[in-house]
């Protein structure tokens, strides 16, 4: 590590209309307030067997600063094995490291605000941030929870959608990994249903319902998490988010082998305007030997995998790595949203003002780490979000991105 998101049915409407009928004096009752009698207490009894499911016995509970509980839950208890292909499944052996890596940053004990106190999990354990009722009353639907929207578009212009990107990306080609360095902010979400990210996708397939996609970075979502925190997170779909994966382990899929990382935990500390920047490496590559697709968080710190059953696509190779921002831009209130992205700075700001990414890289066939070639740049909104890249001996490739949202120019 460096330093520098019903209608009532016609029996109820019905039963209704005959109580009023019957009884004239009593309180009239609104039919949605007689169906939300009925749908609260089924919802209720939906969040209660979800959470039963995905917070697994813990040997273990550390209290964050933060407010969060983090599970110490034995390794082959966790959410992954609940996956039918998995049950019977073994941890995978630690894979080789591309080509031409080298051990250029440490993770430090504070990383995380839960591991600030010392604490840590036993070995032989993962360590989960528990999931909590409140969590999933703030989620459109118990079904919903810890999805993104199906059907989303990546790179397009998104204004159908209303997620906004400014990204770097390439595409063409047979791609087995990438990696970069990622600055960390806590950029400002204005409302609960949006959210602002950093991260790398790796992807494959087309941009239909065939979409394979493996995400990482960092993300303030208030929706997810019910704060304003940036926190380190993973995602993954087979099918355009429709419905397989999720984000972190809330449901089963990605396998942790680490026993210092909370996927979904605090990121701290963060980098300050005009002040000290602080970032992250990541590297996502297919192991050759087995073929599931590994994080690395800094230099050395294996995180987990993705197992290659997982995907149709990416079961092979990928077809396109995207490096960025993204936020969600609701429009509430009718205008562009102020929720920014990066460190809520235009591009053209540059460093220690503006959020970047630096050496991004590329694993290509023969498992060796490479220098990116024809790095498009994309902002879909540019007076919103901005991107602007270079090439220097220190950095290789780079970009910075981000920008405030809304302002005189992005109404």
């Amino acid at each position: 590590m460096a330093s520098s998101c019903a209608k009532p049915h016609l029996i109820i409407s019905l039963f209704v209309g005959c109580l009023l009928f019957a009884s004239p004096a009593r309180p009239a009752v609104s039919p949605s307030a007689a169906v939300n009698s009925t749908t609260l207490p089924v919802k209720h009894s939906r969040i209660s067997a979800h959470l039963k499911r995905v917070n697994k016995p813990a040997v273990k509970t550390i209290e964050s600063p933060d407010g969060d509980l983090i599970d110490c839950v034995p390794s082959h208890l966790q959410p992954a094995f609940d996956h039918p292909k998995l049950r019977d499944h073994k941890p995978s052996d630690p894979p080789e490291r591309p080509k031409g890596y080298s051990l250029s940053s440490t993770v430090d004990a504070s990383f995380q605000a839960w591991s600030i106190s010392g604490e840590s999990c036993p070995e032989g354990t993962v360590p989960i941030r528990r999931t909590t009722r409140e969590d999933m009353l703030r989620a459109s639907s118990v079904q919903r929870f810890g999805r993104k929207p199906a059907a989303r578009r990546l790179r397009r212009d998104s204004t159908s959608t209303g997620h906004e990107h400014a990204v770097g990306y390439i595409i063409g080609d047979q791609y087995y990994g990438a990696k970069a360095s990622l600055s960390v902010w806590a950029p400002r979400v204005t409302s609960a249903s949006e959210f602002s990210l950093s991260q790398i996708w790796v992807i494959s397939g087309s941009f239909g319902n065939d979409l394979n996609t493996i995400e990482a970075g960092w993300q303030v979502s208030p929706q997810l998490y019910g704060d304003n925190r940036p926190r380190f997170f993973t995602y993954w779909t087979s099918d355009a988010y429709q419905e397989t994966g999720c984000y972190n382990l809330l449901c089963s899929g990605f396998v942790q082998t680490n026993n210092r990382i909370a996927i979904g935990a605090a990121i701290s500390p963060t980098s300050a305007l005009n002040g000290g920047q602080f970032d992250i490496d990541l590297l996502v590559w297919k192991d050759p030997k087995h073929g599931h697709w590994w994080l690395e968080l800094g230099s050395g710190l294996l995180v987990g995998y993705w197992p290659s059953f997982l995907f149709s696509h990416l079961a092979e190779h990928a077809n396109m790595v995207q490096f960025g921002g993204e936020i969600v831009n609701a429009q509430t209130s009718g205008f562009h949203t102020s929720t920014q992205m990066g460190s809520g700075h235009f591009a053209g700001e540059g460093f220690r003002k503006a959020s970047y990414f630096r050496n991004l890289q590329l694993v290509d066939w023969d498992n060796s780490l490479i220098p990116l070639s024809n790095l498009r740049l994309l902002a879909d909104h540019p007076n919103c979000y901005s991107i602007q890249g270079g090439i220097n001996a220190v950095w290789g490739n780079y970009f910075y991105y981000g920008g405030p949202g809304r302002n005189v120019r992005c109404p």
